[in-house]
């Protein structure tokens, strides 16, 4: 089974100019848990997808990859 990155998050923080401190901080968690959700290692809970759409300023969608094939 292939291990697809079902979350954007790095890519979303990079275009923002903000790291996984910033948002480790933001969201009182540790930076260890913001890594695993940037390498899609976990995954997010809805929740926290929501506040951290929200602090980066782009709608929830964008940090979630399409879970359609592309044909």
């Amino acid at each position: 089974m292939n291990k697809k990155a079902i979350n954007r998050l790095k890519v979303i923080l990079a275009e923002k100019g903000k790291t996984n401190k910033w948002l480790a901080e933001k969201l009182d968690k540790n930076e260890t848990t913001i890594s695993r959700w940037c390498t899609n290692e976990v995954q997010p809970s809805l929740d926290s997808l929501v506040i951290i759409a929200n602090l980066l300023a782009v709608d929830v969608k964008e940090l979630i990859n399409s879970t359609l094939e592309e044909k």
